[in-house]
């Protein structure tokens, strides 16, 4: 997955005019969710993005081995869901600027996912560039330690 890095000459304002063409974007997109990249190079080896997410958007239930993840709602609801190693839900974090709960911290290696009540816009961080951090879905651990199993 090819990123581009941002590159300010200005100041970069994160505003309602924004988060709408980030809406707008998501829309469109399939997976009923769009991010735009916050990092300024390829030298850059944390991941820090803000997400936009639409009701029935399904984020895989995932983990980061290496890095606690950092995760503020700017606007909207949504849930964050932490699980068990059996993938069986132990906690939900709801979060909505509107009564004070602006975002959480997700444990280093806990399976997590979220629920999108309604359309929200996400800024999360993390130790590690995407795809390159070692983080991996609950689907494919099962199946890579069945694999295993069966070696």
């Amino acid at each position: 997955m090819g990123f581009m890095f941002c590159s300010f000459t200005t100041i970069m304002e994160i505003n309602k005019e924004f988060l709408g063409k980030l809406f707008e974007q998501a829309v469109v997109n399939p997976r009923l969710r769009q991010n735009f990249d916050l990092r300024t190079s390829a030298n850059d080896n944390s991941q820090r993005m803000l997400n936009a997410l639409l009701p029935g958007t399904v984020v895989p239930i995932h983990r980061h081995p290496q890095s606690t993840e950092n995760v503020f709602l700017l606007c909207g609801k949504i849930v964050e869901i932490i699980c068990d190693e059996n993938g069986n839900e132990i906690e939900r974090i709801h979060l909505d600027p509107t009564i004070g709960n602006y975002g959480c911290v997700v444990p280093q290696g806990a399976w997590h996912t979220v629920e999108v009540l309604e359309p929200s816009v996400i800024y999360e961080a993390k130790d590690g560039k995407y795809g390159e951090d070692g983080s991996d879905t609950f689907d494919a651990f099962k199946a890579k330690e069945a694999k295993n199993k069966n070696l």
